[in-house]
């Protein structure tokens, strides 16, 4: 009896199990010495966990002299960054007329301008660029544009904001000047051309600066026929060469619907005086 007795004494004063409550955090929760986990070692090969020396290099700053250097010279360069303006549209739909408006107001503006013009257009005077209104400005005739600095002397050029440039379809170096006046230059360049000939496809490179373009305007006439907004450009006479200089004389704006029927007309009096010549041979 007195054994069974100090059995019951010793089972009453430890601590309460739960059925429900682990062993591992009844142990925890029991003692209140701290705890300290050691995971065991027996099959860790030595130095597996070491840091290697020098694994870890401190990050360089973002705003090192270096760096600092460079953003400096990049923000220099959008700094000196140019645009370029395209105008284009069928004759007499006033591409010549906005640029000269374009020009003046640049020049209203304080800035240094100049004007260039193929040299083929003799229709108004050769140093001179004259819209169909009779608004004349002076200008630069050139055969090609990569001439244009070295004309210009490159003092002047450096000193210059804006270059318009009309009759921009006649010019094979349209997109290289472009691009160098405009992304290296600093120059603000406008460009007014035929988008297409007479045949309504691409003339010359006026098409090849979209890509460069910060702004495409794109203006229309009045047919001549009907009176409606015009797209194109269609040819009076029989002559077939793409590059054919002239004015009302030779050229008219029409829409669409004329632009089809003139164009069969067109060729349908062609084949007629082809016939005749033959005939007559």
């Amino acid at each position: 009896m007195l054994a069974i007795s100090r059995m019951k004494a010793f089972i009453s004063s430890a601590p309460h199990v739960s059925k429900t409550t682990p062993f591992a955090l009844l142990s925890l929760a029991s003692s209140s010495k701290s705890f300290s986990f050691s995971p065991p070692t027996l099959f860790q090969k030595p130095n597996l966990l070491l840091p290697k020396p020098n694994i870890f290099l401190p990050k360089r700053s973002i705003f090192s002299p270096q760096n600092v250097r460079c953003l400096q010279m990049e923000a220099e360069s959008h700094q000196r960054s140019g645009e370029i303006h395209v105008i284009v549209g069928p004759m007499f739909a006033g591409k010549t007329t906005t640029l000269l408006r374009k020009v003046q107001s640049e020049r209203g503006d304080g800035r240094n301008v100049a004007i260039i013009k193929s040299i083929k257009d003799t229709r108004y005077g050769l140093d001179s660029i004259v819209t169909h209104d009779g608004v004349k400005l002076p200008c630069w005739p050139l055969k090609d544009l990569s001439s244009f600095k070295q004309k210009f002397t490159p003092e002047a050029y450096d000193k210059l904001d804006v270059i318009g440039i009309d009759e921009a379809q006649f010019f094979e170096d349209l997109y290289d000047f472009c691009s160098e006046a405009a992304d290296h230059d600093g120059k603000k360049v406008i460009v007014a051309g035929l988008d297409g000939d007479y045949l309504r496809r691409s003339f010359g490179s006026v098409l090849d600066i979209i890509p460069l373009a910060d702004s495409v305007t794109k203006l229309t006439a009045r047919c001549e026929l009907c009176g409606k907004r015009a797209f194109f450009t269609l040819r009076k006479t029989e002559e077939l060469q793409t590059e054919l200089i002239g004015g009302a004389d030779v050229y008219m704006p029409v829409c669409r619907q004329h632009y089809v029927g003139g164009q069969v007309a067109v060729e349908a009096a062609r084949v007629v005086l082809e016939s005749q010549v033959q005939c007559a041979s």
